[in-house]
This record gives C-alpha cells, structure tokens and sequence, in this order.
C-alpha cells in the first residue's frame, strides 16, 4: 500500500456523470406557445447548501450574473462496496506496452452515489427539464469509460436514477413572487476501482502437459520437497497424508531421503502438494512442490504441447492455438 497508485477512476466517474448533464437547454414560451427564449443551463460541481446560500444572499437575482436561474450543481455523495459484482481477485488482465508485458488484477466493485441539483424559478421551468432528463433512465443510463488506457480496459458503467423530489424555498411571504425551486435527483453509478499496474515479466508460449495411464505399486516416486520442513525420514517408513494413518488419503514406503528428495513406493491415494507428508515413526513433516515417476513397467505416455499461432503473438494480438499430441510407450514421466 506503501506505492502510489492512481488509476484517476473516481475523478472520471465524476466527469463522466456530469457530461450527462451538460449542454441542456431550457425553452420558455409565449402565452401563444411561441417560443420567448433559449437558456443554456449551466451546471457545476457544488453542494446544495452552497447554491442555496449563494441565491439567499440574492433573492432578487441582481447582484451577480453567476447566480442567475436555472441553474444545475451535482456532488458525489458517498461510496459503498457491492460485493453482487464482485469478480475472482486472483485473475489478471494483461497488455504489450513498448516496455514489455504489463497486468493488472481485476478491479473492486463499488457504488458511488450522486446527486444532481436543479435550481428554478418557476415550476414550468423545472419540469421542463426534469422532462428532458428522465426518458433517458428506465431506470439506468449506460456510460462507456476508458477506465485503464494502458490495458486497453473500458468499461460500460450502469448509471441508475433512483429518486427525483423537488422542494420550494420562499423568502418572506408565501404570497411573493420570489422563490426558488429546487429538484434533488438520486443516482448510483455501478463503477469499479482499479488497482496497481505491474510488470507481468515473460509471457508462457509453451504449455506441455504429461499423462500417464497409472502408477504401478512397483514404480518410484521422487518427491521434490520445499525447504522448512521438520525432522528426517528412515527407510521403510510409512509416510501418510491426512489427520491419521487410520483416515489417510494416501500413503507410500519410503525407500530413500537424501538432499531434499523424498523417493517412496507402494503408492496408494493421491498426494497432493497442498499438505504435509508425514512420517509414521519419525513424524517428519515436509511439503513437496513437485515429483518425477520413476516407471519400471511399460506404461502409455502422452505428451500434450500447446503453442500460439504465430508463436511470436504479443498479449493483445489476435492469435489461434496449435495443439501436438504425442503417445510415447516404455517411457518413464516426470511431471512438475
């Protein structure tokens, strides 16, 4: 958390939720519905309170331009985790920059609120806007953003209207003609954020995968442990994986412990690297990372390799796979 890190994903939320609003124009009418005049309503970043101190300051409107009606401010007002949409955190996204392979994991799901504020002087100017703005949510709005550039990740944002309501502030008298209406529109904007882009190092343009049919009783299996295991094996000794020799998942006899590799027989169950192997008498315990068959009867091997197509594809070029398949018989594996 120490490293800086700013993907600017919250300020284009922002920005994209009040592009929405720009540009609306307000037309007011003659009592013989000719049109009068064309009103740009501006609109700003500022709180309710703000705008409502500013135009208590002036209720008749004359003392500064910049105060004149209508007008629109917006706030984003809080955000809240969505654990709905979260996604698998172990996943990447990758990209070829002209520095080479990048990745970023996936992002974190989270609501942000907003609300957009409408300042009028009459009720038919209210509407009226409020009339152009809701035949666009039913009840969302969808927002295509460049959220990531670097990775080419663009996300489209669901923008959701969850309440308008209206209030009607009078100063003086309820008989005067100065008041100020104001609407209070409620969004959530289904966004994300996006965490650090790293270095993803080389990319895998090989995979080949081993597979034998089964493993004889007479074959040997090398065991590579991780270092930081406890105690040594003997010769001969049960070895078992589970709470219990009695409820184990698997066990073997081991035939020899020397230099971090662990060579056992008579395998039974499957040993998974996940969990320790434990010595029945010495109660030795060491994790393996990986392990070689040694086969000593004839056994069906089959090689798969899968490669891209062309092999020299970067991370974001269109590409096919090739698939080789090869059967080899009389072969020992070795599998890591």
């Amino acid at each position: 958390m120490s490293t800086p890190t700013y993907n600017r994903a919250i300020r284009k939320y922002v920005v994209g939720f009040g592009n929405l609003f720009n540009n609306i124009t307000l037309v007011r009418y003659n009592s013989d519905q000719t049109e009068q005049e064309r009103v740009l309503v501006p609109i700003t970043y500022a709180t309710k309170e703000l705008y409502v101190a500013r135009l208590e300051g002036d209720p008749d409107l004359s003392k500064k331009i910049q105060n004149s009606l209508p007008r629109m401010s917006f706030e984003m007002s809080g955000l809240e985790y969505d654990s709905s949409r979260k996604l698998n955190t172990n996943l990447k996204t990758f990209a070829q920059t002209t520095n080479g392979v990048v990745s970023q994991y996936n992002p974190v799901p989270y609501n942000l609120d907003f609300n957009l504020y409408l300042y009028v002087r009459n009720i038919e100017d209210g509407t009226q806007i409020i009339e152009h703005i809701l035949p666009f949510f039913t009840p969302d709005y969808t927002l295509k953003l460049n959220m990531v550039p670097e990775l080419g990740i663009v996300k489209e944002v669901p923008v959701i209207l969850n309440s308008a309501t209206h209030d009607i502030v009078y100063e003086g008298d309820r008989n005067s003609e100065t008041r100020m209406i104001i609407w209070t529109l409620n969004f959530t904007v289904k966004g994300y954020v996006f965490g650090k882009i790293s270095d993803a190092g080389g990319l895998i343009r090989t995979s080949i995968t081993n597979i034998l049919s089964s493993i004889s009783s007479t074959d040997t299996v090398v065991f590579n442990m991780t270092n930081g295991g406890t105690g040594t094996y003997k010769t001969d000794e049960i070895v078992y994986q589970g709470y219990s020799i009695g409820t184990a998942t698997a066990q073997a006899k081991v035939v020899s412990f020397v230099n971090n590799k662990l060579r056992l027989t008579e395998v039974t169950g499957n040993f998974v690297s996940s969990q320790e192997i434990v010595g029945l008498s010495t109660n030795a315990k060491w994790i393996f990372n990986s392990f070689n068959v040694l086969s000593t009867e004839t056994a069906n091997l089959a090689t798969i390799t899968v490669r891209p197509n062309p092999f020299n594809a970067a991370a974001n070029s269109d590409y096919t796979y090739t698939t080789t398949i090869t059967e080899i018989a009389n072969s020992g594996i070795s599998i890591n």
